[in-house]
């Protein structure tokens, strides 16, 4: 037992004297690749020394050459010039230089960054143009004998056709309106206009040329707006007309037909006569604000001018090149306000109007009056759909197309013409004043105009400015910057390197002392062991 357990701890020990020499060997070879990479780092510093670390004479030599070289004015002249009046004086005036140029070149960068913007109008005379469309609707919006018995139809459109032109609901018409919309539930009020609105046909357009051409009814296209049943010329964007031809436009003569159509006072409809707007063939046309109303009785003479714009992308100006409409050709903000519109009413109430561009369910008189009237009072009290800015729903579009009018009314025919006119159409003369109306739309001169909203200061422009302040000031140029730029970086090269070279060496504890045992002594004893 006693055997046994003496060849245990003979055993132990071999063990662990062979694990403290393969660490002491470890830590050997250590040291020694240590000292190895010492010895590279001492290679490298003796290396860049000799090679790349100029002498002091040298850098000074250096220095001596670019002062009386470079082609910064005035440099030379503090360096080289003997007298010490004579060196101030230069320095001063380098530093003002200087200093200006500083000024000038901060002031140039400040204005750069306001982002400032010029407007230019160009005058483009052609000898071919192109008309814009016009849409047309009867101030009085029902036939008299379907809403005789219905005169909540008249409140029931404008229900519906709230989305573009809000109004306020006053409390009386409240319960009738419940009433009609529990015993009717499946009641279309887009049908019933359709077929109990205006309608233009022989009987309510007397007349009609467009460039000296007869145009008839059919070429009008029948569109909702908050007048009900209107229709549109010129919707399909017809080509550009030749001035050869006679008349500069189109000539309209309507018959109103008052007895047959009819409105409710009580909503604010108490005109009589025809009211229109001009738009471009690709817009769809808003009245609200920008009608044009002719009484019954008159003659209204419209001249026209086309307008173009065209508006700098943010930050200069506020348009957005990028966005895009989904349901209409070109970017309007009108047509942006009605898609908005459309998509939240979609969100909340899972319908679409039939007044607004999508091709969601149509919303029925249910959902108009106990959802989407709420809804678009929601979106413009909270301010959902904005436009102008281009942070906003709706920014302003890059380009616009506008026409501007000039509007002259007179009185309907004289008492000949009244006599002939009667005669004619077989109508006494208070008909003809009561009810016929005239329009005349035509450009005022063969002409456009152009106003473009331009960078007031471009890039290009900028670099002249700073070249221009840099020259004048100091006689510099891009040659000039870049011999500074090589200047400052040789410099800053050198004193890296300086500090590099300088830096304190890796202490030797990797050395023994003397009167440690050395290597070849420790090996010596291991061995022993």
């Amino acid at each position: 037992m006693f055997c046994f357990k003496k060849k245990r701890v003979a055993g132990i020990l071999a063990f662990s004297h062979m694990t403290i020499s393969v660490h002491f060997a470890v830590w050997l070879s250590l040291m020694e690749t240590l000292a190895g990479v010492r010895g590279k780092l001492d290679q490298i510093r003796l290396y860049l020394t000799k090679k790349l670390l100029p002498r002091l004479e040298d850098r000074r030599k250096y220095r001596q050459e670019f002062a009386s070289s470079t082609s910064f004015h005035g440099v030379h002249k503090i360096v080289l010039t003997q007298s010490s009046t004579r060196r101030v004086l230069w320095l001063l005036v380098v530093t003002a230089c200087l200093g200006i140029v500083i000024w000038q070149i901060c002031s140039r960068f400040n204005y750069y960054f306001s982002w400032p913007t010029t407007t230019t109008v160009i005058v483009q005379h052609v000898e071919n143009v192109k008309f814009p469309a016009v849409t047309f609707c009867n101030l009085n919006r029902f036939q008299a004998h379907a809403v005789s018995n219905l005169q909540i139809i008249f409140f029931l459109w404008n229900i519906v056709s709230g989305i573009v032109q809000t109004f306020s609901m006053e409390d009386k018409y409240f319960q009738e309106l419940n009433g009609f919309l529990l015993g009717n539930q499946n009641f279309s009020i887009k049908e019933f206009t359709r077929e109990n609105g205006f309608y233009l046909n022989g009987s309510t357009l007397l007349e009609c040329e467009f460039f000296g051409k007869t145009c008839h009814p059919e070429d009008f296209e029948h569109i909702f707006t908050e007048y009900g049943n209107c229709f549109t010329f010129n919707h399909n964007d017809l080509p550009a007309r030749s001035v050869s031809l006679s008349g500069r436009g189109l000539h309209l003569l309507f018959d109103v037909q008052q007895k047959q159509f009819t409105d409710d006072p009580a909503l604010g409809y108490t005109d009589a006569g025809i009211t229109f707007v001009i738009h471009s063939p690709k817009e769809m046309p808003r009245f609200d604000g920008l009608g044009l109303l002719t009484p019954v009785g008159m003659h209204a003479q419209v001249a026209i001018q086309q307008l173009k714009s065209i508006i700098q992308e943010y930050p200069w100006g506020e348009c957005k090149p990028d966005i895009k409409l989904q349901y209409q050709d070109i970017y309007t903000t009108n047509g942006c306000l009605q898609e908005c519109k459309a998509w939240y009413i979609q969100d909340w109430c899972g319908c679409s109007p039939f007044m607004l561009p999508g091709n969601g369910i149509e919303c029925d008189l249910m959902k108009s009056y106990n959802c989407v009237y709420p809804a678009i009072h929601d979106i413009e009290v909270k301010g959902l759909c904005t436009v102008g800015t281009h942070n906003s729903t709706c920014p302003a579009p890059c380009e616009e197309t506008h026409y501007p009018t000039t509007v002259t009314y007179s009185s309907f025919g004289g008492e000949n013409a009244i006599k002939y006119i009667s005669a004619k159409l077989k109508k006494s003369p208070e008909y003809i004043r009561n009810n016929l109306v005239t329009v005349d739309i035509k450009y005022d001169d063969l002409r456009y105009r152009i106003t473009q909203q331009q960078k007031a200061l471009t890039i290009p422009e900028l670099l002249a400015d700073v070249g221009g302040q840099l020259g004048l000031f100091c006689g510099a140029s891009m040659i000039t910057i870049i011999e500074l730029l090589e200047y400052i970086f040789t410099n800053f090269f050198w004193m890296c390197l300086f500090l590099l070279l300088k830096a304190p060496e890796i202490p030797q504890w990797n050395n023994p002392p003397h009167d440690q045992p050395t290597h070849v002594e420790k090996k010596k004893r291991i061995q022993e062991c």
